[in-house]
């Protein structure tokens, strides 16, 4: 019986935050169609259903909820409404992130970092502390957690202090989490993008800024590249981990000097 409820597509639940557009879409539509049932979180409820109603899946298979990954309440209210309706969680993925404006370190304010701190770090721990505190104790326990980290968890931009530092916490928050969730069999892996063509990329087509100060035009690659990663990453066995993946445009100008 255990082995038939593992194996059952349908019985898999995932949580997916910024959900309503962009990677955090196309990855909860790909989980849908892997036969995951998908709490679609996020902070525009009309995205979200948008989003959900996109995929045409049974509405018994879809959760939308308005959701702040900044205030823990907002949290907790994402994750049990998860459970009343699903009964479990057995894969988190954090993706919701913010940006802030491209000006010199010096000339932020510390309402344009917090804002971009809050958003990226802060959501991803109080999302999976909740996680954690779920999947320890659901049966069959576990489950996996997928923090979405970025290229700029490696390297930054010109003028992205915040996001920058941001991503480069969630590399040591997937690490911490990956150690600390072994006992309760929760795995934890980071996918890190290369200019996933969304909204937020598409500035990419006009130039961006690059080290040596000049603009450049960069490519971007199909979200649904991403999907398929997190997709393979999140149906492994519970005893088999990524730690990190890269996904990028081939010809992005980041293997190199710059």
């Amino acid at each position: 019986m255990l082995h038939f409820f593992l194996m059952k597509p349908h019985s898999r639940v995932a949580v997916i935050t910024g959900a309503g557009s962009g990677i955090g879409k196309s990855v909860a539509l790909a989980l849908l169609r892997e036969g995951y049932s998908v709490a679609f979180a996020g902070r525009r409820t009309d995205a979200l259903a948008a989003a959900a109603a996109e995929a045409g899946a049974a509405p018994e298979r879809t959760l939308v909820v308005a959701t702040d990954v900044a205030q823990p309440d907002s949290v907790r209210n994402l994750f049990a409404k998860t459970v009343e309706k699903f009964g479990r969680v057995d894969l988190l993925f954090n993706n919701a992130g913010t940006g802030a404006p491209g000006v010199p370190l010096e000339d932020l304010t510390l309402e344009q970092w917090k804002a971009v701190v809050d958003t990226i770090l802060t959501g991803a721990f109080l999302c999976t502390q909740e996680a954690i505190r779920i999947m320890k104790r659901q049966q069959p326990r576990g489950g996996r957690i997928i923090n979405n980290g970025s290229i700029s968890a490696h390297v930054p931009r010109p003028n992205t202090a915040p996001y920058t530092a941001a991503k480069h916490a969630i590399t040591g928050l997937t690490k911490s989490t990956s150690l600390d969730g072994r006992k309760h069999d929760i795995a934890c892996g980071q996918i890190d993008i290369g200019n996933a063509a969304t909204i937020l990329t598409s500035k990419m087509a006009q130039g961006v800024p690059q080290a040596d100060g000049s603009l450049a035009v960069e490519p971007t690659i199909d979200p649904e590249h991403v999907a398929r990663a997190v997709v393979y990453m999140a149906t492994l066995p519970l005893d088999v981990n990524v730690p990190f993946v890269t996904v990028m445009a081939n010809k992005m100008p980041y293997i190199g000097r710059g």
